[in-house]
C-alpha cells in the first residue's frame, strides 16, 4: 500500500486556485488519490438558481460498520492583493519551517493529513473491522447552500450511515493540541427596515422619522441579557453590524431606516424562539412610534453540542499524548459544516492552529502538519481496535 506524503499533497492541493465556489479541478485530483487507496468515490454536483454549481466528494473504503468519516472543504477565500504576499498564494513555498499558500491553514493541509493518515493506517491494517469515508465540499467558505448541507441530505436519502465524523477545521488558537470543538453556537442574522413618513426637518410634526424608531429598537436589543451562558457555551450575544439611512439631503427627514444585526446563540435558544422574542420588540416599539417594520431573518445554523463519549475521550487522550497538551472541549468561534453533519452523525472538530487563516501569507507549521497526521492516524488505529 502506497504511503501519501502529507506535505507533498498539501502543496499539490494548494496549487489549485479553488476560490469558493470555483473548483479548478481540485476535487477530481483528490478523487484520483483516494481511488488509488481503494476508495469508491462519487463527485456530487449541486446547482441552484443564480449560484454557481458546486462540486462535492463522498468517498468510502469498505462497507462494514462502524463508518468513521473525515470531513472538510477544498474551497478557499480570495487571496486579496497578491502583491502583499511573500509568495504567490497558489504556488506554495516552504519558509522557516512553514508551508505558505492560500488554504495552507484553512484547510487543505488538514485534508492532506487526513489522506496521509489513512494511507499509513491502511499499510498497517490490510483488514479492519469497519469503513472509512471522506465528505469533502467546495462550498464552505461561500454560501454553504450547495455543499455539505445538500451532501448530508443526499446521504440520508441513500441511507448511508456515518457513525462518527471528524471535521478538520483549524480549531487551535495558538498551539496544536489546545482545543477541540464539540459543538458550535447558532447564528441568526436579521435585516430590519423601519418605514416612517418623509418630510422637511423644519416641520417634524408633519413627518415621522424612522431613525428615531430604529435607534430605540437597537438600543433595546443591545440591552437584552439573553442568558448567562452554560457549562459548554458562552452567553448568547447580539451585535449590530450595519445601520443605513439612504438620505442625500440634510434638510429632509428620511422615509426609511435599515439595520442589520447578528446573534450568536447557545443551546438555551433556537432561532424560532429568538425570532418570537425579537418580533414582539419590533411590534411594540413600531406601534408606539406609529411606524411600520419589516424583518428578514437568515439562519446559518442552530446551536448544537456533541456530548463527550468514549470516542471523544479517546481522541482527547491521543492529542495529549502527541502534543503534551490536554485539549479544551470548546464551542467557541464561528459556524462550520459540523452544523449540518451533526444531523446524521456525532462529530467533533480538530485541526491546525488558526492564527493565519484568511490572512496574507497563510501558513502551516510543518511540525504541526506532521503531528496532525500522527494524531489522525492514531485515532484510526484506536477507533478500529
Amino acid at each position: 500500500m502506497m504511503i501519501i506524503n502529507d506535505v507533498k499533497l498539501a502543496k499539490e492541493l494548494i496549487k489549485f486556485p479553488s476560490i469558493t465556489p470555483i473548483d479548478s479541478g481540485v476535487m477530481k485530483f483528490l478523487e484520483k488519490k483516494l481511488k488509488k487507496l481503494g476508495f469508491k468515490t462519487k463527485i456530487i454536483e449541486f446547482k441552484e438558481k443564480n449560484l454557481k454549481p458546486v462540486k462535492n466528494l463522498y468517498a468510502k473504503l469498505g462497507s462494514k460498520r462502524p463508518n468513521f468519516c473525515f470531513a472538510g472543504h477544498l474551497d478557499v477565500v480570495p487571496p486579496g492583493n497578491i502583491k502583499n504576499w511573500s509568495v504567490n498564494p497558489f504556488k506554495p513555498s516552504i519558509k522557516n519551517g512553514h508551508l505558505i499558500g492560500r488554504g495552507a491553514n484553512d484547510m487543505k493541509s488538514a485534508i492532506a493529513a487526513f489522506v496521509s493518515a489513512v494511507s499509513i493506517f491502511l499499510s498497517e491494517n490490510k483488514k479492519f473491522n469497519g469503513s472509512i469515508s471522506f465528505l469533502i465540499t467546495g462550498d464552505e467558505e461561500g454560501d454553504a447552500i450547495n455543499g455539505t448541507k445538500k451532501v448530508v441530505e443526499y446521504l440520508r436519502k441513500k441511507k448511508e450511515k456515518i457513525n462518527f465524523c471528524l471535521v478538520g477545521e483549524p480549531t487551535n488558537p495558538n498551539r496544536l493540541g489546545e482545543m477541540m470543538k464539540i459543538g458550535r453556537r447558532g447564528s441568526l442574522t436579521g435585516n430590519l427596515t423601519i418605514t416612517g413618513l418623509q418630510g422637511h426637518v423644519a416641520y417634524p410634526d408633519r413627518a415621522n422619522n424612522p431613525s428615531t424608531t430604529i435607534v430605540t429598537i437597537l438600543n433595546e436589543l443591545k440591552k437584552i441579557k439573553f442568558d448567562k451562558g452554560t457549562k459548554n457555551f458562552q452567553p448568547t450575544n447580539l451585535e449590530v453590524t450595519k445601520i443605513n439611512i439612504q438620505n442625500t439631503a440634510d434638510n429632509v427627514i428620511p422615509q426609511l431606516a435599515e439595520a442589520t444585526f447578528n446573534i450568536r446563540f447557545n443551546n438555551k435558544h433556537s432561532s424560532t424562539s429568538l425570532k418570537k422574542k425579537l418580533n414582539k420588540i419590533f411590534q411594540r416599539i413600531s406601534k408606539k412610534n406609529k411606524s411600520k417594520f419589516k424583518i428578514n431573518y437568515r439562519v446559518s445554523g442552530e446551536a448544537f453540542l456533541t456530548k463527550p463519549n468514549n470516542t471523544t475521550l479517546m481522541i482527547e487522550k491521543i492529542i495529549k499524548k502527541i502534543t503534551n497538551i490536554k485539549p479544551k472541549l470548546s464551542t467557541t468561534g464561528g459556524t462550520s459544516d459540523a452544523r449540518f453533519i451533526k444531523k446524521i452523525s456525532p462529530c467533533l472538530e480538530f485541526g491546525l492552529v488558526g492564527k493565519t487563516m484568511h490572512k496574507v501569507d497563510e501558513a502551516v507549521s510543518l511540525k504541526d502538519l506532521k503531528n496532525l497526521t500522527k494524531i489522525y492516524e492514531n485515532i484510526l488505529q484506536n477507533y478500529f481496535k
